[in-house]
């Protein structure tokens, strides 16, 4: 079988938590321990990766050695740094920005003792993964199409009042099926469907162009005609990677902009893209840097201009808030920071404590960049909104490789339930928690239940709408069959089954 690259947020988020090594400051004669190096090396550039954070092989076998790269440490003749630059122009932006050093940024020395600091602090492991107590869910029942995608590579999955839009990044296409699961239309679309944006019928999909990680400029945004009486027409071209856009008229001119996330791998950027009357756009870059996952616009100050939130992973975790000054200037705000090892998957805006502001619900679940660590602290986050552009957690819930998590009152009680998806679920002992429904029995006491198929997906995408008319949100989730570490045979069963996606109806009402 193809073996399948995660679309978001896989390309080593750990391979950069030293990516902006710097040469220490001279000062006293005497000689620095392992952390304070540890210290001046990479947490101006974000925050510290505690030895605790990862099990002490994690350390050892995967993740110092590839830190020492972005030191221009390349240990051992097994790689050289050229081997670490892909062919094509994604290799010269890679170069052009000097990721990987030419020369040494510390000393062999120093690199001993940051190394050895990390061993010596690092746990063996987490102890016994937490396993959730889970019942089949009265909720929702599944309902599965008629129509095998071989392998399902699923990258979008989006409910619509014409039907339910699906991306799938194997067949490079966009499928279209009615509230009965029935197949009514196909466009190619290249590789990569991760978004769609509909409006005044037509659709803005944005593509990545490639599913591997790549700096790369192959991505783009692909206006598509609904009434099919036009041709698709590319409206921005040479993105790296994008795997997130958002619309809004950021500058007040009457014309929908587009804020685009540029993933790429190492080098890419997040960049709002104004709108002309000839119908181009004109690019603005927010952040010139990778791993920009998705963002929302609201408006965060009460100044009654459109704002931008946005997600970033791929070593410097965490949200940048970038407010609007007018006329198209933004301010940007670190609004919360978050440690590299968390895997940052995805977010949704909710108001948590009825205050009016805009409260986030995050996933932290990225588990892709070496052989996969159950982590404690992989789950759904609540973040308040304290005011000022800053935020503080509220709620944890853990849920191993969290990956998207929708809040809804699914259940019609009066509060906030949240439907969530794992990617990398603990597959040896509780492969059903890929799908979790935490209905809220008051004062966010939550009882975790799934649906009885939910092993025949590996879920990767979501999207919640009343796609059957009768009066509560049904779920949609999308299945990718990426590889399992250890494997036991899951992608073979998903691949041969060729489920793209489920459909779960509510039964509420």
């Amino acid at each position: 079988m193809n073996r399948l690259i995660l679309f978001s947020v896989c390309s080593a988020v750990l391979l950069t938590v030293w990516s902006c090594g710097r040469r220490p400051p001279k000062g006293p004669s005497h000689s620095p321990d392992g952390e304070a190096l540890a210290r001046i090396h990479c947490q101006a550039c974000h925050a510290f990766p505690e030895p605790a954070s990862l099990p002490k092989a994690a350390w050892e076998e995967y993740v110092l050695p590839r830190m020492g790269y972005f030191l221009g440490l390349y240990e051992g003749g097994t790689i050289t740094r050229q081997a670490l630059l892909e062919a094509g122009p994604g290799g010269a932006k890679v170069a052009q920005a000097k990721v990987f050093p030419e020369a040494p940024l510390i000393d062999t020395a120093s690199w001993q003792k940051i190394k050895a600091y990390y061993l010596r602090h690092a746990p063996e492991d987490f102890g016994p993964p937490q396993l959730l107590p889970l019942d089949d869910t009265r909720v929702f029942q599944a309902r599965f199409p008629n129509y095998a995608l071989s392998p399902p590579s699923t990258t979008l999955v989006k409910a619509a009042p014409g039907g339910i839009y699906v991306g799938d990044a194997h067949t490079q296409s966009l499928y279209l099926f009615d509230a009965k699961l029935r197949l009514q239309q196909r466009a190619k679309v290249r590789e990569g469907a991760v978004s769609l944006h509909l409006s005044e019928g037509k659709a803005m999909a944005t593509v990545m162009g490639s599913f591997s990680p790549t700096d790369a400029p192959t991505g783009f945004m692909l206006e598509l005609p609904l009434n099919g009486a036009q041709p698709p027409r590319i409206r921005i071209d040479s993105l790296q990677r994008p795997v997130h856009a958002s619309f809004a008229d950021l500058n007040g001119d009457g014309l929908e902009d587009i804020v685009v996330a540029e993933f790429a791998k190492w080098t890419g950027r997040l960049a709002w893209w104004e709108a002309q009357a000839n119908g181009t756009f004109r690019p603005h870059t927010l952040r010139a840097s990778p791993g920009a996952i998705k963002t929302a616009i609201e408006d965060f100050n009460g100044d009654g201009q459109p704002d931008i939130l946005a997600l970033f992973g791929q070593g410097d975790e965490g949200f940048d808030l970038y407010l609007n000054q007018g006329q198209g200037n933004f301010s940007r705000q670190q609004a919360l920071r978050l440690p590299p090892s968390f895997g940052s998957s995805s977010f949704q805006l909710m108001d948590y404590d009825s205050d009016g502001q805009h409260d986030i619900i995050y996933t932290a679940g990225d588990n892709a960049d070496y052989p996969p660590v159950l982590k404690p602290y992989h789950g759904i986050y609540i973040f308040r909104n304290t005011g000022q552009g800053h935020f503080e957690q509220a709620e944890f819930w853990p849920l191993h490789g969290a990956y998207a998590a929708l809040p809804a009152d699914y259940d019609l009680d009066g509060d906030i339930d949240i439907a969530a998806i794992s990617f990398f679920p603990d597959f040896e002992r509780q492969p059903e928690a890929s799908f979790v429904f935490f209905e809220n029995l008051g004062g966010w006491e939550m009882k975790a239940s799934t649906f009885p198929q939910s092993t025949l997906g590996r879920w990767i995408v979501m999207d919640k709408a009343d796609i059957d008319q009768d009066g509560d949100e049904d779920l949609l989730l999308g299945s990718l069959a990426f590889e399992v570490l250890p494997s036991r045979g899951e992608a073979e069963k998903w691949t041969a089954q060729g489920i793209p996606f489920v459909l779960l109806e509510n039964q509420t009402r």
